[in-house]
């Protein structure tokens, strides 16, 4: 079979792909919340100017009210609108400030409403979109990838994109509007003295275009070594009993604490990167700060200006507390402007990722036309068929059936058997589609499974897999998975179809006991049955069981043979089993070996042809050792009824 890919950067193609990731989320996933984000930007525009109001109404009460150095006015509002004495004039000042404030918070109220909103719908969106691809790949996606890196992507990758929607996104529009803002206003006021903390404008945008450069390839190396961490803790947590087992707790300690590392290096290189770039931006605008302060100070205390260039205009108070105000609170947002670029370049290592993931549809299952109905009688013909599996580590292939041929009727029960890796397993996940064949056709009722429904094919087909999963939940739940509506007493009669009513009977809860994540607190065989009742439950035309009673006794697999002979009267059902017995009363038995069917027949016409079925039947009464070193006692069991 395939090797796991050991390139944990899953998606390592996407680089070259030319991928726009908020142009994409905007497009796609915003187009439906854009009201809620225009409103959204609107509020904190608003919100913004609000925020230059009492500045300017300070300034104007300064030299005013408090030195009268200049008339009372107050800029767009009529000269008509103002009070004629001072302490009205004060109480005005104050009356605008307070609405100014409560309008203020209004509007920091909506804008975190509305951009909230829209950030959570579109990541609800975008997430349930995501799973949607990930489920539509076929099987050899999943071969090549661990879980960790796919739930890096379903989890952490969003949640980035999720944080940049909501925070430093906003941030972005009320910083611009906030600077951009008191530049203008001090360029009206005195456009000589604001040129000094204006121009700090385009140099911080230099350094933070430099720090860009130099920081993004460093977050997408962070973004990777996230990927392989969480797949070596998902898979040491998920295999804790074999790490137990083994007593290989400081070997995994190793390995954790060496993928650990890689993050710890490439997550401190771009943290070192970047507490550089936020004391520089720092110390530019301060630099602002303190020119506006020792230029105007002096301009105000002297009356004279310092400098010959600043002749010609005139500095008041009023007007140096607002620069000193403004030029003060330019620092604070070009500091946020670094977090807000740090942010940008994770949430878009992050929206490379997940639209990389979205836009690639070449692992993606597909079928060209509707055929199956539910009217299958379960025919089936495999004509040819030859299958390899491709290592994903240097893309050689493994070839596991070579030119399979056989008709199945519908109604038959075939038994599958043979060496390990002979290919019984692959052969009935051809018939599911989990591949598709290199060459050769899979039919069902004379139909190629190639042209027909995905979805239709496999609603008529019952599979219970070697290791078949149970999902955290009840007994109940995972026998009626995927029908909710279930009828109790259905539930019951699968379950004792499958032998699972002699256990389950035993339990406190019954069939309401919690099995634990992946069944864990049931026993294999446990685990088996409940799948086999699952399948059963479902009742399709097709049934197939790959080894589904290898860990249960040999009483217990009698039953259950008895069970389906009457359940499963009518539905054309393939069983693979190493311990013949299983077997023994098919009305046709395959013998795989080597990726080959080489004989076929009844139980006892495969006796007398006295070929490899007979060997192992022989092995498995322990009346001869194996010939041949390659038949060995793992590849088969001596247990008979």
């Amino acid at each position: 079979m395939s090797t796991p890919n050991t390139d944990t950067n899953e998606l390592s193609a996407v680089r070259d792909q030319d991928i726009q990731p908020f142009w994409q989320l905007f497009t796609t996933y915003g187009r439906e919340q854009l009201p809620k984000f225009i409103l959204g930007a609107v509020a904190s525009i608003l919100r913004m100017v609000m925020e230059l109001i009492p500045t300017i109404v300070l300034s104007i009460a300064i030299d005013s009210l408090f030195f009268d150095t200049k008339p009372f006015g107050l800029p767009l509002v009529p000269p008509e609108w103002i009070p004629s004495t001072t302490g009205e004039q004060f109480f005005l000042v104050l009356g605008i400030m307070v609405v100014v404030y409560l309008l203020n918070s209004s509007l920091g109220w909506l804008n975190s409403y509305m951009w909230n909103s829209f950030a959570q719908h579109v990541q609800h969106s975008l997430r349930v979109d995501t799973y949607e691809s990930v489920q539509r790949r076929g099987v050899p996606f999943f071969d090549d990838r661990q879980t960790g890196d796919i739930m890096s992507i379903l989890n952490n990758d969003i949640n980035q994109l999720e944080e940049f929607l909501t925070t430093h996104l906003n941030n972005l529009i009320l910083i611009t509007v906030r600077v951009g803002g008191m530049g203008v206003v001090m360029l009206l006021i005195n456009w000589k003295l604001a040129l000094i903390p204006v121009v700090t404008i385009p140099i911080l945008g230099f350094i933070s275009h430099k720090f860009v450069q130099s920081i993004g390839p460093k977050y997408r190396s962070v973004r990777e070594a996230v990927g392989k961490l969480n797949n070596r803790l998902e898979n040491n947590v998920s295999g804790i009993t074999t790490v137990k087992a083994f007593a290989t707790e400081p070997f995994e300690r190793t390995r954790v604490a060496d993928a650990s590392a890689q993050y710890l290096d490439t997550q401190w290189d771009a943290i070192s990167t970047r507490i550089l770039y936020f004391p520089t931006m720092q110390a530019m605008t301060a630099a602002g700060y303190i020119s506006v302060f020792g230029i105007g100070g002096w301009w105000v205390v002297t009356g004279t200006p310092p400098l010959s260039f600043f002749e010609g205009t005139t500095l008041t108070a009023g007007s140096l507390v607002l620069f000193l105000n403004y030029s003060q609170r330019f620092v604070y947002p070009m500091r946020r402007m670094g977090q807000i670029i740090n942010g940008y370049q994770y949430a878009r290592a992050a929206g490379e990722r997940i639209f990389g993931l979205l836009n690639d549809d070449s692992n993606s299952e597909t079928t060209t036309k509707s055929s199956v109905t539910n009217t299958v009688e379960g025919t089936i013909s495999y004509e040819n068929v030859s299958f390899s599996y491709e290592t994903a580590s240097d893309k050689s292939t493994e070839q596991v059936l070579k030119d399979v041929s056989f008709t199945v009727e519908s109604g038959e029960y075939v038994g599958v058997v043979g060496r390990t890796g002979a290919g019984k397993s692959t052969l009935l996940k051809l018939l599911l589609r989990f591949y598709d064949p290199d060459s050769g056709a899979v039919r069902i009722d004379g139909t190629d499974v190639q042209d027909e429904s995905l979805e239709m094919l496999r609603e008529s087909i019952g599979y219970v897999s070697q290791e078949p999963y149970i999902f955290h939940g009840t007994v109940s739940e995972n026998i009626a998975y995927g029908l909710p509506d279930a009828d109790r007493s259905d539930i019951r009669a699968a379950a004792k179809a499958a032998g699972a009513d002699s256990f389950l009977d035993d339990f406190q809860d019954g069939y309401d006991t919690m099995v634990g994540e992946r069944g864990v607190k049931l026993s294999g065989g446990q685990r088996q049955r409940i799948a086999l009742a699952r399948a059963l439950l479902h009742d399709r035309n097709i049934l197939l069981l790959d080894e589904t009673t290898s860990h249960v006794d040999n009483e217990t697999e009698a039953t259950i043979q008895r069970n389906l002979t009457s359940r499963t009267d009518g539905q054309t059902t393939f069983a693979i089993a190493h311990r013949l017995s299983t077997v023994r009363n098919a009305d046709r038995i395959l013998v795989m070996n080597d990726g080959k069917i080489v004989e076929q027949g009844t139980h006892e016409e495969l006796l007398e042809a006295g070929e490899l079925y007979s060997t192992l039947w022989q092995i498995q009464l322990g009346n001869t050792q194996p010939e041949d070193s390659s038949i060995g006692k793992a590849d088969v069991s001596i247990q008979l009824p």
